[in-house]
């Protein structure tokens, strides 16, 4: 049996978005683990994890964010294919290789099956690079990665009841670099898989800055020198302070230039438009935008 679970803050959300993704990818017998949120997120998932370790039929545990939809139908099909290999760990359809921290998109990426749907700007989709396969790039593949995008996991039956999310890194980020890391360290796979969800999240990644350097720090301070590349970098540990300080610096003046050339175009666009008002056509013009107004009123 192929279970699902989900840690809610949101009910609304959770209604519209995991909800039906559940309903969409479930089996007959599926078993759904629905619960209010326990705090942070690692504390939710791990009584999540500890109420379906006893399950003595389980085959997966399908953790899902409130607002990410199940796409695939056939999901749970997809799922024992992978979970076949008894070695594998966790499964997702988002992964990375060449990670060094939280901030896992700046390494390699290898697959990401899923589309951002946001609100913003009147709304839309924004698909990643294997959404689609006959549009995917030559470097996307399944397999074996270093990390997962923690909006859809996909657990073992061995990860259900031998691995726990830490509960000491932060509210919520790095939650799933973290697991994968502690799958990896025990000696199992963590995998990507063919199937698709649709994340439901504004496009702003990161809305706390503070909690999420404080997650990169703890995580990277946790494996230093315990998993290969996390943490590390080019140099020594002074010069790579001074870099990181550099490229915040560098950041912040590429804030600012692109704040200028903001104002500036809409400088531009007032200048063109006192310009357009001032004009002989705009007064010739005038008796009939106001006939116009009249007429529409």
């Amino acid at each position: 049996m192929i279970a699902f679970a989900s840690a809610i803050t949101k009910p609304e959300v959770y209604d519209r978005c995991a909800r039906p993704g559940i309903a969409r990818a479930a089996e007959p017998g599926s078993q759904t683990y629905a619960q209010p949120a326990a705090g942070p997120i690692a504390v939710s998932y791990n009584r999540l994890l500890d109420g379906a370790a006893g399950t003595e039929d389980l085959e997966a545990l399908v953790l899902v964010h409130q607002d990410t939809e199940i796409v695939d139908a056939d999901l749970c099909e997809k799922v024992r294919g992978v979970l076949a290999d008894p070695e594998v760990g966790v499964v997702g359809c988002v992964g990375a290789i060449g990670v060094r921290s939280i901030a896992w998109w700046e390494g390699s990426i290898t697959l990401a099956s899923f589309a951002n749907r946001y609100e913003e700007y009147g709304g839309g989709d924004l698909a990643a690079l294997s959404w689609a396969w006959d549009e995917a790039p030559p470097y996307a593949r399944l397999g074996e990665v270093e990390t997962l995008d923690g909006f859809i996991l996909v657990l073992s039956p061995w990860a259900v009841r031998n691995v726990r999310f830490d509960e000491e890194l932060s509210e919520f980020h790095g939650y799933d670099l973290d697991f994968c890391l502690q799958v990896r360290a025990a000696g199992r796979k963590v995998v990507t898989a063919d199937f698709r969800a649709i994340h439901h999240r504004p496009l702003e990644m990161v809305p706390d800055l503070d909690e999420w350097v404080e997650a990169h720090v703890n995580v990277a301070e946790k494996w230093d020198g315990r998993m290969p590349g996390i943490g590390t970098g080019p140099g020594t540990w002074e010069q790579r302070a001074r870099r990181a300080e550099a490229e915040r610096d560098a950041a912040r003046a590429l804030a600012y230039s692109t704040l200028m050339d903001g104002d500036a175009r809409v400088a531009r666009l007032e200048r063109a438009l006192d310009e357009a008002r001032t004009s002989i056509s705009w007064r010739v013009t005038a008796p009939l935008r106001r006939l116009e107004r009249r007429r529409g009123a």
